[in-house]
């Protein structure tokens, strides 16, 4: 979720200023990186409606740039070889923690001179002895810290692997980026960025840091506890529109607008309303978005969303569209929370087999509304006209004949027989939707489960 906010902070940002994406994918890390990460990437994207103009590059595919980056630093005396094992550097961090002290590298290799062939080694960027690395961040303001601060970190492990700090820079520079988007979380990261960037003797871009998303306790978001991933979003049955309106809302507002269109994300998006505290993603506003999406979204867009739900629900590989389920959408619009919630409204409409809901079958499927149900399926039986208004007639001429009983008692027998909930758009609308056989059908079915059980 974080990413996806990201991303379409630097999509909107890019779009309006009338620049370039590059899509990048930082894969320096292949433990965490797979090919499943990288298609989840390309599918969230694809379902924001988020594109690029450049790329995808990998960063694992451009190793030559890095390796080429490392010898100019290490020719011009800016990098250096790094012999002290992992093992020394803990026993040295422990003692200085111990005394007291903060512990960066300590310069042991600093100024021995070593050569290629010194054995296993590192490489560590000679940071400069004094001054401040700063920069202006177009969210966060001043920003910086001493170079003293950091120490010598290293830019390539012992096994000749770039780390991800030399791979971003040699890329921003072989990218022409002009702005760096990014979590908050690598606001810590750019102070030895920018040292990278001296010792290329280039200018770094501008960046922006994004504040944390957290939950409503305020607590950072956790992938235990908490729905973090865009794709979780969507299995959910939230709609792409809703969660890009949501993802834009979270850390950046324009007055008090709440709803905004794709179009308007672009026109608007500006990182001056970028706020500096961390982002709070409130669920609640996510399904508040996605109602009105579900009630505003043209019936084409709103259909290809629902089928893929709506034949999962019934069991099948595909649903075809029909006028009836085009009507039937347009009922459920107001009824209907998520996708996962419209497609099991729906699913009566598309499947010939019905499960009654063991509450609403105890209540309403009973030995005292036999009576009830047979009078209904004969007169229904005989209906030549099953239009709602027809459909209307036949339900106040059993409810006089039954005692002036209340609608809700002849509606609710008839909504679980032939839906198999309690729950339907109005029954008349719902029966016309149906069709007469089935509904004369399923109606029968459900004399004989209240005479049997």
């Amino acid at each position: 979720m974080g990413s996806g906010r990201t991303a379409l902070f630097n999509w909107a940002f890019t779009r309006r200023a009338g620049g370039r994406v590059v899509l990048r994918i930082e894969d320096t890390d292949e433990e965490r990186s797979t090919q499943e990460s990288e298609q989840a990437i390309y599918d969230g994207l694809a379902w924001l409606g988020i594109d690029w103009d450049e790329g995808p590059f990998r960063q694992s595919e451009r190793r030559p740039r890095y390796e080429a980056a490392i010898e100019a630093l290490l020719a011009k005396d800016r990098a250096y070889r790094c012999v002290c094992t992992t093992e020394q550097i803990e026993e040295r961090r422990q003692a200085t923690i111990a005394a007291g002290r903060k512990w960066t590298y300590d310069g042991r290799c600093r100024d021995r001179a070593l050569g290629p062939g010194c054995g296993r080694h590192t490489v560590r960027l000679r940071m400069p002895a004094q001054g401040k690395l700063a920069w202006n961040d177009l969210v966060y303001g001043e920003s910086g810290q001493q170079a003293s601060e950091i120490g010598d970190m290293i830019i390539r492990r012992s096994d000749g692997a770039p780390l991800y700090n030399l791979a971003v820079v040699v890329d921003d520079l072989a990218m022409g980026i002009s702005h760096v988007i990014r979590g908050a979380d690598h606001h810590s990261n750019t102070p030895f960025q920018l040292a990278l960037y001296q010792a290329l003797d280039q200018q770094p871009p501008i960046f922006a840091h994004l504040p944390l998303i957290v939950g409503p306790s305020g607590k950072k978001l956790s992938k235990r506890r908490d729905p973090v991933s865009v794709q979780d979003y969507r299995a959910k049955g939230y709609l792409a529109p809703a969660m890009l309106n949501w993802l834009a809302r979270i850390g950046w507002s324009h007055g008090d607008q709440e709803v905004f269109s794709k179009g308007e994300i672009l026109a608007l998006f500006d990182l001056e309303k970028v706020h500096r505290s961390a982002a709070q993603a409130d669920a609640g506003k996510l399904a508040w978005l996605n109602q009105h999406y579900l009630k505003t979204l043209p019936r084409p867009e709103l259909l290809a969303a629902l089928l893929p739900f709506l034949a999962a629900e019934a069991g099948r590989e595909s649903i075809e569209t029909t006028p009836e389920l085009e009507t039937l959408v347009d009922l459920l619009r107001e009824r209907s929370k998520t996708l996962v919630e419209m497609a099991q409204l729906a699913r009566f409409l598309v499947t010939d087999q019905i499960v009654y809901e063991a509450k609403a079958a105890q209540k309403h499927l009973t030995k005292a509304c036999e009576p009830l149900l047979v009078d209904l399926h004969q007169r229904l039986a005989a209906l030549a006209d099953w239009s709602e208004p027809a459909l209307e007639r036949v339900f106040e001429e059993v409810r006089a004949h039954h005692g002036d009983l209340a609608m809700g008692k002849v509606a609710q027998p008839v909504r679980v027989a032939v839906t198999g909930g309690a729950v339907s758009p109005p029954i008349f609308e719902t029966l016309a939707v149906l069709g007469k056989p089935r509904a004369v059908g399923r109606i029968a079915e459900a004399i004989h489960f209240a005479r049997h059980g």
